[in-house]
């Protein structure tokens, strides 16, 4: 039975390293939140090994981080995995960090032998929940197929995008683009349907059996909107920073994006008007909150 190392037990990891828990993996966690390290200590995972142990009893090494700096921190720091891993252990990212960053990574691997893959996730906390994920993997083959077994026990949607490392970060960076327009749409479209003395939960009875359904729209409206609880599945600060990234690939691609600009811009406000922390769908509450038109 392989044995498995997890850091990050935030609100995706820790129902992902609870998914490999249920799939009989014997799971080292770590976090820097100790509630968070509880939690999945009671789920039957193994707490209190430091990184340097971790890496030496683990096969494979899952991260999943806020933050490209927790990323750099980890992989790349002084005492990070690829400082301490050996050849034959495999380290996973699948946090959404700037393209740049995974072949950075990459690079230091090999000098070690390490095997690395980016392997960034789609399908919110409750695919993470209902093991429904969709993974979106770049990097060497092989340990793709090393790792696949472990992927299957955490979503249903694997793909291996191409050995090139930051092929899946490209993907999630170009889903997650058109996130923040379905998301925009949805806010606005349901602004001017709650403003024209429309039911929403009529419109939404019409509209998802229309051209007008998209799993955003029924995520959004559903879960948070139609309930006015917008306690992050998502949360906005997190799509604006991959929105961010993808303006980031365009640029260094030559590839002009104007209305993806805008749209940035839409969350940058957003952002500074307070609503970073909350949901993603808080942005039709925005609308309904500051009447004049987004910049």
């Amino acid at each position: 039975m392989k044995k498995i190392g997890f850091i990050g037990l935030g609100n995706m990891g820790l129902p992902m390293s609870r998914s490999l828990l249920l799939s009989d993996f014997t799971v080292y966690g770590m976090d820097l939140n100790k509630e968070a390290e509880m939690s999945f200590h009671q789920s039957g995972g193994t707490i209190g090994v430091s990184v340097e142990n971790m890496v030496k009893q683990c096969d494979v090494i899952f991260t999943s981080l806020p933050s490209a700096k927790a990323v750099e921190e980890v992989f790349l720091g002084e005492n990070g995995l690829v400082f301490l891993a050996g050849s034959g252990v495999t380290l996973i990212d699948m946090s959404t960090v700037a393209p740049e960053l995974n072949i950075r990574i990459e690079d230091a691997a090999k000098k070690k032998d390490v095997d690395f893959l980016a392997a960034p996730v789609s399908g919110g906390v409750i695919g993470a929940v209902n093991r429904t994920l969709t993974f979106m993997a770049g990097g060497a083959r092989s340990a793709f197929d090393k790792a696949l077994p472990l992927f299957e026990a955490m979503g249903e949607n694997i793909f291996h995008v191409n050995d090139q490392i930051d092929s899946g970060t490209n993907t999630k960076l170009i889903n997650n683009l058109l996130i923040g327009f379905y998301t925009a749409g949805v806010s606005e479209a349901l602004h001017l349907a709650k403003n024209s003395n429309l039911d929403l939960e009529r419109l939404f009875e019409m509209l998802n059996v229309s051209y007008g359904q998209s799993r955003i729209y029924e995520r959004n409206y559903k879960s948070f909107i139609a309930n006015d609880n917008y306690e992050p599945g998502f949360s906005l600060e997190l799509l604006r920073k991959d929105l961010g990234f993808a303006l980031e690939l365009a640029a260094k691609n030559d590839v002009e994006l104007p209305l993806s600009k805008i749209l940035f811009s839409v969350y940058e406000a957003a952002v500074m008007n307070g609503y970073g922390e909350k949901d993603m769908s808080v942005l039709y509450k925005k609308l309904s909150e500051h009447t004049s038109r987004i910049p």
